[in-house]
């Protein structure tokens, strides 16, 4: 409701200096609610040309207004007190309220905070206030920004968040941008420990995840097991320790690394499936380039291309054109790295 209301507020500045308004499904709406709002009886519309028709009454002046109110409390009511909530809010009012008023959006913005929500005004508008002057920080402090690497910059952002909202107020905003850097960090220390083989490597990932998601870490695992799992797959140390392994090893390496991400028994099945297809791809794939190989040290021109057809429709059926356009485009698939569990 709230992305209509914005919808419409752009529709109709864009169209006020070139056609009449017109009635439409939002106002009728917007009426609706005013009447259920104030209890009294919605009028139904007349037929046009009727006779003695009444003249439309003109619709409430915080009609608008107080269907974004009912909106907003439907969206946002429940969990209104978390700060991350009301900065989503914030953020969307902001753009309503820029389209709908582009000299005095700030004014009208906070006059409707203190009618919408006059218990919880101060620490909407405070929060406005400090939301407006870290974006002009932000924009300040671009190029400096720019100019700084990854760990630096994070460094500099996180003491402007903490000077601008508060330590603590600035955690709870951008709780989630810290867990992640706070799994990337664990992440790049178990990179590091050559000394762990892989499956202690697993626990340590699994232990660091549930001191930085707390109670919540079984329910952020269940919503992201295949980003999670990528994650540890994608480490450089854990490649290298896949490939060294014997086959049957590697199989029940993986399958070890999605039972712990909480994968179930189907996906399990699946993922094994998968892994066969991978592995008898890959080998074709191998096969194929010590063919072509062979063949390009004897032929050349047309005649390898002609004989390049057959060995490519021999071993990839249908994709057999696929890599022949990668091929001509310098992309030799089978060259590459192996990813396990990835590709």
């Amino acid at each position: 409701m709230l992305g209509l209301l914005v919808g419409w507020r752009l529709l109709s500045m864009g169209q006020a200096s070139s056609t009449p308004p017109a009635p439409d499904a939002t106002g009728a709406q917007r009426h609706a609610v005013s009447a259920a709002a104030t209890g009294a009886p919605a009028s139904r519309p007349s037929a046009p040309g009727a006779i003695n028709a009444p003249v439309p009454a003109p619709a409430e002046p915080d009609a608008e207004l107080e269907l974004l109110r009912l909106a907003l409390l439907e969206r946002f009511g429940a969990r209104l007190h978390e700060p991350s909530v009301q900065l989503r809010m914030l953020e969307q009012l902001m753009r309503y309220f820029q389209a709908r008023a582009p000299d005095r959006w700030r004014e009208e913005l906070q006059a409707f905070l203190r009618k919408a929500f006059p218990g919880q005004y101060e620490a909407l508008a405070t929060l406005l206030r400090d939301r407006m002057d870290y974006e002009r920080w932000v924009k300040a402090n671009d190029a400096y920004l720019r100019g700084l690497d990854s760990k630096q910059r994070r460094s500099a952002v996180w003491d402007a968040r903490n000077r601008l909202f508060g330590r603590e107020t600035a955690a709870r905003l951008w709780a989630s941008e810290l867990k992640h850097h706070a799994v990337v960090d664990a992440l790049r220390v178990l990179d590091a420990r050559d000394d762990l083989p892989l499956p202690e490597k697993l626990s340590a990932y699994k232990a660091r995840l549930g001191e930085i998601h707390g109670d919540g870490a079984r329910d952020d695992l269940a919503r992201h097991p295949q980003e999670t799992m990528n994650r540890f797959l994608d480490l450089p140390s854990v490649q290298r320790e896949l490939t060294g392994m014997p086959p049957v090893e590697r199989a029940r390496s993986l399958r070890a690394v999605r039972e712990a991400m909480g994968l179930d028994d189907e996906a399990l099945r699946r993922w094994s499936t998968l892994d066969q297809l991978r592995d008898a791809r890959w080998e074709a794939g191998r096969r194929y380039m010590e063919e072509r190989e062979a063949l390009a040290r004897t032929l050349t021109g047309d005649l390898l291309e002609a004989r390049l057809r057959e060995v490519r429709a021999r071993y990839f059926g249908t994709e057999a054109d696929i890599i022949a356009q990668e091929e001509a485009g310098g992309l030799f698939r089978f060259t590459r790295p192996r990813q396990w569990g990835r590709n």
